[in-house]
């Protein structure tokens, strides 16, 4: 991008460190996510679903093909890269900074919402805000996503990640970690002494906090490696002599 005197601008993108020791925050002083977005955040986690509507986003396609990177996660001003348990961060770090670097400069838009996005969201791991109000809701629910949504939210955004209300069964509330939070070792600690710990304190018709995990989220790690493995497949096909 270029100023008024016609130099490149530069582009200066913080890290941050996160609980989980696989999953690092880059902040590239600018919004992420389109503001007409109806999903707080977007998770990639497979390379379809960085192609496919109704978020597809070239920058999350790229970041997945780096060697090591198994999730793209964009917050509202972040995006938290999660790498396997094997991958060097001196190896993934200045790929990754080199492709938001790229975007950055070049304007192009990182998220492209489709017009049906609040009907397919949770098949690309973005949903409409589950902690919106609902007229719907109870008294009790309408509480507990308050207390999410202010106190809670915060917290975990701050750590790279974000958190989707489930719902509200027998006393329980029902939560799925995102981003960071997903994979990290800490996040039954977060669950039990931070969220329900809290929802407890302040309202007495809450008994516990459960963790969800859908059958997506636990076959995407299988599609992943298969992709990787075809890649791999492929590399090694191109470089064979003729």
């Amino acid at each position: 991008m270029l100023g008024a005197s016609g130099q490149q601008r530069s582009i200066f993108i913080q890290t941050e460190n996160t609980p989980n020791a696989d999953a690092l925050k880059f902040l590239p002083n600018r919004q992420i996510l389109p503001q007409e977005l109806s999903s707080p955040f977007i998770e990639y986690l497979n390379p379809r679903s960085t192609l496919t509507p109704p978020y597809p986003s070239p920058l999350a396609a790229r970041l997945l093909s780096v060697d090591g990177i198994n999730a793209v996660f964009y917050g509202p001003d972040f995006i938290t890269i999660t790498k396997a348990a094997d991958a060097n961060w001196a190896h993934v770090k200045p790929e990754v900074f080199s492709l938001i670097t790229e975007v950055v400069n070049s304007g192009e838009r990182i998220v492209s919402a489709s017009d049906k996005d609040t009907v397919t969201a949770g098949q690309n791991g973005g949903v409409p805000n589950s902690l919106a109000y609902d007229e719907k809701d109870s008294e009790v629910v309408g509480m507990i996503k308050e207390l999410l949504e202010t106190r809670i939210r915060p917290a975990i955004q701050d750590d790279g990640g974000d958190v989707d209300y489930c719902g509200f069964e027998n006393g329980k509330v029902l939560l799925k970690l995102r981003g960071a939070c997903r994979t990290c070792d800490s996040s039954t600690v977060t669950l039990k002494n931070g969220i329900e710990s809290m929802l407890m304190h302040y309202i007495e018709e809450v008994q516990g906090v459960t963790q969800v995990v859908d059958e997506a989220e636990a076959t995407s790690n299988e599609e992943f490696a298969r992709f990787e493995e075809k890649l791999r497949e492929r590399k090694g096909l191109g470089s064979a002599p003729a």
